[in-house]
């Protein structure tokens, strides 16, 4: 299949362009980056220069991409509130989108204007883009044109999260997650907060008490417990390159092989999902560089909490690696194609 990568500059778009070059069922046509466009992707990815040869980012606007009858699939690898610039267009062209930004994941307007600052551009396309974990989503999102693709925080939490509500093995009240992140989650924006010095051996808290990705763990979570769930997410920039590790605490009135029954269940044809036994926690360091999502529970018998840990590589499974399961779901490819 012909594909095309808006935004490939970014580090998500680096990593689409590393899986989707080796990947055995897709010709990568076109990468698009409006500051780099001419110049050699070699040049500026020079690790990736084995895999893409003379390719060159071009600026495609969103109408020549509508109009090249060549493009089968876009993938859009930009920052919220510009995907939809991509999106509209390519909608109306018949191509398939799938969108890595924030702008597609939340069904309601009213949320995305409240979390976003301003109206949706594009409301009439948040009906046509189903909201898509590749392990958990209602089966009949595949016949998509627009898919909207989890953010890296959510996934870490919705993963382990969405069985456990929808089966009411845990309660809907003063659940806390606290989420680190490796520096690469906030793109490759020069600011002097981001700067080694400012980060190396330091953490801190951010975007408390309501960061953006609350939105769509807190619509998730709600339609997986069909009322509404109590949230606090809590974010912190790790002094890491790369990576997120979630800690999660929730009441529960379940046994511990009750919960790792119902994981074992949700996920046995879940390639990616890897379960940690109970009294062991996942590491940033064992799923940086794999679509893999590590995950391990313990019951605190003296609080009555469900302590659950979670580990994802940010720019994969939290960001180019599950597009490109995405995509192998939906055009019926083995979904480890290009993954492993």
């Amino acid at each position: 299949m012909k594909i095309a990568i808006v935004g490939a500059s970014g580090y998500s778009g680096e990593e689409l362009i590393r899986l989707l070059s080796k990947h055995p069922e897709v010709e990568l046509c076109s990468v698009t980056s409006r500051s780099l466009a001419g110049q050699k992707v070699s040049k500026h990815l020079p690790a990736l220069a084995h895999l893409v040869g003379d390719l060159e980012f071009s600026e495609s606007s969103p109408e020549e991409l509508a109009k090249n009858d060549t493009i089968d699939v876009v993938f859009l690898a930009l920052p919220h509130g510009v995907s939809f610039e991509y999106a509209q267009p390519l909608y109306e062209a018949g191509k398939t989108i799938i969108d890595l930004s924030a702008d597609f994941r939340l069904n309601s307007p009213t949320n995305y204007e409240k979390y976003y600052g301003k109206p949706h551009p594009a409301p009439y396309l948040l009906d046509a883009a189903p909201y898509v974990i590749p392990e958990i989503s209602t089966p009949g999102w595949e016949e998509a044109q627009l898919i909207a693709c989890p953010g890296c925080y959510p996934t870490s939490a919705l993963i382990p999260l969405i069985p456990l509500f929808k089966t009411g093995l845990i309660k809907h009240n003063n659940l806390v997650i606290n989420s680190y992140s490796g520096i690469s989650g906030a793109g490759k924006t020069v600011r002097e907060d981001l700067l080694f010095k400012n980060r190396n051996e330091s953490i801190k808290a951010y975007g408390l008490p309501v960061h953006r990705h609350l939105s769509e763990i807190q619509e998730q979570l709600d339609k997986a417990a069909f009322e509404d769930v109590k949230v606090q997410f809590c974010p912190h920039l790790a002094p890491i390159n790369r990576g997120i590790h979630t800690t999660i605490v929730v009441p529960t009135h379940s046994n511990i092989d009750t919960i790792y029954s119902n994981w074992e269940n949700a996920y046995a044809d879940s390639p990616f999902v890897n379960i940690l036994p109970a009294g062991t926690f996942p590491e940033t360091q064992d799923v940086v560089g794999s679509n893999r999502i590590d995950i391990s529970a313990v019951h605190d018998t003296a609080t009555d909490n469900l302590i659950i840990t979670s580990a994802i590589d940010n720019l994969i499974k939290g960001a180019g690696g599950q597009a490109v399961q995405i995509f192998n779901k939906k055009f019926g490819f083995p979904e480890t194609m290009g993954l492993l």
